[in-house]
């Protein structure tokens, strides 16, 4: 589905206009990945929300900058791999077949 690994920050939201593999055209209506911008948005509130409450736990309330570099850090390391199972799970959920 994506030309290049996530690992390549610079092209990691590239995708091929066709599957290789059966020729399904991926982009099913212009914007059409819109819509992944709000999965996205929900895996981020998961992800700030679990290290939120793991920074609370292990650091024993610990001073705000800290809860903020606990769910930072995560939230960039995620964000490519976020990025492309929302654009997979809205063409799971909306694509035509």
């Amino acid at each position: 589905m994506f030309k290049y690994p996530a690992t390549d920050l610079r092209r990691a939201t590239q995708m091929h206009q066709d599957c290789p593999h059966c020729g399904f055209h991926f982009e099913i209506e212009p914007g059409f990945f819109w819509g992944a911008m709000y999965i996205s948005y929900a895996f981020s509130v998961a992800v700030s929300v679990t290290f939120g409450v793991l920074a609370y736990l292990v650091f024993d309330d610990p001073a705000v900058w800290l809860y903020c570099l606990c769910i930072f850090i995560p939230l960039l390391l995620l964000s490519p791999l976020s990025m492309r199972f929302s654009r997979v799970l809205m063409l799971y959920w909306f694509g035509d077949e």
